[in-house]
């Protein structure tokens, strides 16, 4: 466990702010209830077999980062992903009557769901987006709608609020950076590890780019390519 959670230096950064202004309290409280939600993060994990590799505790949540594969379906990510607002919202239920955590509750829950990667609402319209759309665009609107939504927000005012959105904006220009290494990950897994997906989705061209989640891809250019073959003509001959 110790080689797994991870306390990020922004964390300690904030609890020495708060410490100055007589907020250390509320501090702690606000990061009881990350844990809470990061619990169901894991539980969700643990349910779908997937394995966890590092564990990073933030002052405004928690970052997971799991050793698996970006093929890994659509459902499980949800699930993952549902059960950390779901404990959220138990664990304000059990605590309703105390207004603090009441109002923390409220402001972690609207805050992870903003758009922004890497928080939850941000996967949550990837997942939805990769129903639509092949991984490779689904990934690049993810960013842009990150990046305006962190433009917007932005707007408002104080050191801890600048701090917090220094990091995501970092944290982004990071996701924009590795963009073309997923790709290429998510498409050299298909061949790799020989993969099985129920649906079979049929590809005007030889563009493996278009290639979405939770299918397999035929390609039609005046003749028909199996996915596999495709790939390995790609990028292994």
């Amino acid at each position: 466990m110790k080689n797994i959670f991870k306390i990020h230096p922004l964390y300690y950064l904030i609890a020495l702010i708060s410490i100055f202004t007589g907020l250390f309290k509320n501090f702690i409280l606000f990061t009881s209830i990350i844990l809470i939600h990061e619990l169901g993060h894991i539980l969700g994990a643990i349910i779908c077999k997937w394995k966890i590799k590092k564990i990073i505790l933030l002052p405004f949540g928690g970052l997971i980062i799991f050793d698996e594969l970006l093929n890994r379906r659509l459902i499980e990510e949800f699930v993952i992903l549902i059960m950390g607002p779901l404990f959220q919202i138990l664990f304000y239920f059990i605590f309703k009557d105390n207004m603090i955590i009441k109002e923390y509750n409220y402001n972690l829950l609207f805050f992870n769901l903003l758009p922004i990667i890497p928080l939850d609402g941000s996967k949550l319209i990837n997942i939805f987006l990769n129903k639509i759309f092949s991984f490779n665009l689904s990934h690049i609107i993810s960013i842009i709608i990150s990046f305006i939504t962190i433009i917007l927000v932005i707007s408002n005012k104080g050191l801890i609020i600048y701090l917090i959105f220094i990091f995501l904006i970092i944290r982004n220009v990071k996701e924009l950076k590795e963009h073309n290494y997923l790709v290429n990950k998510f498409i050299l897994e298909r061949y790799l590890y020989k993969l099985k997906f129920n649906k079979i989705k049929f590809v005007k061209g030889l563009n493996l780019k278009k290639m979405k989640k939770d299918n397999k891809h035929i390609f039609y250019n005046n003749k028909y390519y199996l996915e596999d073959e495709l790939i390995k003509i790609k990028y292994l001959i």
